[in-house]
């Protein structure tokens, strides 16, 4: 089957943050130009009628809701970047405590209810969380799309090292939001 005929997801990791967290300065350097890629791929998903999901760290608000979450980021250094991608109401959201958006939140389960064959990778960081979630994916034989200009590295260097590393060994297409735009029906 080809790619374009998979039942998609796109998860957007980690982009509901007030930028309070060591390095945010640089990641926040690179950001504005993802954010946007990032938006229209959200906006790709909803013409084509793909799932969104949201995962997103909890820094430290283990209490906190989806609301909190969206009011701690808007709040934040940068709400330029968090408001146009905030999540609507029928978009799913997960907390996740570090990392891959799989560990200890119900991602697998949406995943197989849902009967998704194809995860697509947008947000920060590309080559943590990013990196991590894909290889989650991978172990469990999802196909893996990466937007490469729909997401953020803190280091250039290691960000383009984990998009190799996505490509070789997990076989993720790396894509541009346009192409993957393009790509779907």
């Amino acid at each position: 089957m080809p790619p374009e005929d998979k039942r998609t997801l796109l998860l957007i990791v980690d982009m509901l943050s007030d930028y309070s967290f060591p390095d945010a300065e640089q990641l926040l350097e690179n950001a504005e130009r993802p954010a946007r890629h990032i938006r229209q791929a959200r906006d790709a998903a909803d013409t084509a009628g793909v799932l969104v999901v949201y995962a997103n760290d909890l820094h430290g608000l283990w209490g906190g809701s989806r609301q909190q979450v969206c009011e701690r980021a808007l709040n934040g250094r940068r709400p330029d970047l968090v408001t146009p991608l905030l999540p609507r109401p029928g978009d799913a959201f997960m907390h996740k405590g570090h990392h891959s958006a799989f560990y200890g939140t119900p991602l697998a389960h949406l995943l197989h209810e849902e009967q998704i064959e194809e995860v697509v990778l947008a947000g920060q960081v590309t080559e943590q969380c990013i990196l991590y979630t894909a290889l989650d994916a991978h172990v469990r034989h999802y196909a893996i799309t990466v937007l490469r200009d729909a997401v953020i590295a803190l280091d250039r260097e290691l960000g383009d090292a984990a998009l190799r590393m996505m490509s070789r060994n997990m076989s993720a297409r790396v894509l541009t939001t346009r192409q993957w735009h393009n790509a779907i029906p």
